[in-house]
């Protein structure tokens, strides 16, 4: 009897994390779809890396020395079944195009898509969520115009020339930008890596001037990620907004004589929050993956132009270490946002979802 109390904490720390657990399960059959389907759309992009690495002028018998030492000359199931156990094994394979272990490459080149793509959406959410607000409650004022015009500029302006835009004005013409060529400029060295995050590893190894000056390099390709994704966050946060200013609850709480301040902020903002996540959850899932652009225009080394460049080379196992990466982010997202979710609204579980 004396043991009971001792295992009343330990069955409520494990019934909170049941629903995680079963999330997590629930993930595994996507996992492996994911797998199965990338292995075999890979093998039916056109091109074929055999006569790619044998060059031009190489004749039948050695691309077929080529393909044979790739591994293609066996049938797909066989090819699949080593695939697959090498992946069990935490092996992606190695890059034909860098010549490197895929692990390794997307350790370096991740970090890098990951640090550009939350500093776009930090910037853009600092923009919009306020912006979003201030144009539901004041609609059709001077800022409800202002939000509607940046939604529709940041909508129709492709990044790449929002991004050639920004290094025109501040880079050539006014000179206040650092030369857009990766991460950190050359007359630097990289902090120690801990992380993978630039900012992060040289605020670690308190490097403040690295720190400043991957800032520098920062700023002009997360601007130019942040004018294209607030534009659905503002968009979203104003119409969840002006929903729930119309609600029962907004007119009650009004009627009870609770300050603006308290209505908006309290109860308003609060229960727009939900679709404003949901939004949040699917803008950075389409902006990891879709900033290539962007990283070309600035020279930046993530994962985007790393995945563009197996695919004009037929890198069957960079192209399947990229597309497994980019599906282990989103279920993971997607369980963060669940936890967001019931943060936010504790009404909302996991087993409601």
């Amino acid at each position: 009897m004396a043991a009971a109390p001792l295992a009343l904490p330990r069955l409520g720390f494990l019934r909170r994390g049941r629903p995680i657990l079963m999330r997590i399960a629930q993930a595994i059959p996507v996992v492996v779809g994911v797998v199965i389907i990338s292995f075999v759309l890979t093998r039916a992009l056109p091109g074929d890396p055999a006569v790619y690495f044998a060059g031009p002028t190489a004749d039948e018998k050695s691309i077929a020395e080529v393909r044979a030492k790739l591994g293609l000359d066996k049938p797909l199931p066989t090819q699949f079944a080593i695939y697959a156990q090498d992946l069990l094994k935490g092996d992606l394979g190695t890059s034909l195009t860098t010549g490197q272990p895929v692990m390794e490459d997307l350790a370096r080149r991740l970090p890098a898509s990951l640090e550009l793509t939350l500093a776009a959406l930090l910037l853009s959410c600092a923009i919009a969520v306020p912006l979003g607000v201030l144009a539901a409650t004041r609609p059709g004022s001077w800022v409800d115009h202002l939000c509607r015009v940046l939604v529709t500029a940041g909508v129709s302006m492709p990044t790449f020339f929002t991004g050639i835009l920004l290094i025109y004005i501040f880079y050539y013409l006014l000179g206040w930008a650092p030369s857009p060529l990766g991460r950190l400029d050359f007359i630097y060295f990289e902090p120690s890596r801990v992380t993978g995050f630039f900012l992060v590893d040289a605020v670690l190894a308190g490097d403040w001037e690295t720190f400043f000056a991957a800032l520098r390099q920062l700023a002009l390709p997360a601007c130019t990620l942040a004018l294209f994704t607030l534009a659905p966050i503002a968009r979203m946060t104003r119409a969840a907004m002006l929903s729930a200013l119309s609600s029962d609850f907004v007119r009650t709480a009004r009627a009870a004589g609770l300050t603006k301040r308290k209505v908006v902020y309290g109860y308003a903002l609060k229960n727009a929050l939900l679709p404003v996540v949901t939004t949040l959850g699917m803008v950075f899932s389409f902006t990891l993956g879709a900033n290539v652009l962007v990283e070309k225009v600035f020279a930046w080394p993530g994962i985007g132009s790393y995945a563009v460049e197996a695919l004009v080379a037929s890198d069957y196992a960079a192209v399947q270490g990229f597309v497994l990466a980019m599906a282990l982010l989103f279920v993971a997202l997607n369980l963060v946002i669940d936890l967001l979710y019931a943060a936010i609204d504790p009404r909302i579980g996991f087993k409601a979802r």
